[in-house]
């Protein structure tokens, strides 16, 4: 491709109102193949849609995530949640990471951890098809379908890490979100429901029968829901924990399933589960 000056792309990109303009003016040029495919890139990014999908790429954790059109678009914040796993998961650990979106959590969590066994989820296509694409090569399984429905029943108590990067916009602060979230990436991702906790809840009450013994549950959540999502954990008969980081702004709550010598896994094998070779 010809040079292009990036001078012209700054400029239309700060009429259009972004802040970071020579930034992402200098990622649109790196990632056009010709000026006609840079021209409808910067367009696409004037018209509101997120940075992350219109270069198709995101960073994450050190990690160069796959981003399509329409998929939820992971957040530096939640790297907070992607640390506090990784303290939580020795080597061979069984991740799970339900509402996936493109898989940004697990990869991440995969990449920190020697011999994951990754499983992703999500209830979205468009979310599945991304995750596939980061995912996959890095060994794992994307499963399509609603929370824990899609996932093998072999992982039952035998789940160490369980990621859980659920909705906790409250229904009616949807409309509040930056244009970027509301019309371009999925409501089904953001809207959390009458106070955010709707799937929270879902997930907390079908946790234990997939841990293991000892296992995680980590889920992000707002500093003015977290009391309510620590007494779901404990209802669910979850051990809560809270996790706070200042700088990145994220609240991460960590609920931990008992781990006792009474403990016994339903139907589930006494040594290493078949799934795993």
């Amino acid at each position: 491709m010809e040079p292009v000056p990036v001078d012209d792309v700054v400029v239309r990109l700060r009429v259009a109102g972004c802040v970071f303009a020579e930034e992402e003016a200098a990622l649109l040029v790196e990632a056009a193949s010709s000026p006609a495919e840079l021209a409808a890139m910067v367009e696409r990014r004037a018209q509101g849609f997120p940075l992350e999908q219109v270069v198709g790429w995101a960073e994450f954790c050190g990690q160069r995530v796959v981003v399509e059109p329409g998929v939820f678009v992971p957040r530096r914040r939640t790297g907070h949640l992607v640390r506090e796993a990784v303290r939580r998961a020795a080597p061979g650990a069984v991740v799970v990471d339900l509402c996936c979106g493109t898989g940004a959590l697990g990869l991440a969590v995969a990449a920190a951890v020697h011999d994951t066994e990754l499983h992703a989820a999500d209830v979205d296509p468009a979310a599945v098809h991304c995750a596939r694409r980061n995912v996959e090569p890095a060994g794992g399984r994307v499963h399509e379908g609603d929370l824990f429905e899609p996932l093998p029943q072999a992982l039952r108590g035998w789940v160490d890490v369980l990621l859980a990067n659920v909705p906790y916009v409250p229904s009616h602060d949807v409309e509040l979100l930056p244009a970027e979230a509301r019309l371009h990436e999925a409501r089904v991702a953001l809207d959390g429901g009458a106070d955010g906790l709707d799937v929270l809840r879902r997930v907390a009450t079908q946790a234990p029968a997939w841990l293991a013994p000892g296992g995680h549950l980590l889920v992000e959540t707002s500093d003015r829901q977290i009391g309510t999502a620590a007494a779901i954990a404990t209802a669910a008969g979850l051990d809560p924990a809270v996790s706070r980081c200042d700088e990145l702004g994220a609240t991460v709550l960590i609920a931990t399933s008992a781990d006792t010598s009474t403990v016994t896994r339903a139907a589930a094998p006494p040594a290493r589960p078949a799934w795993r070779g």
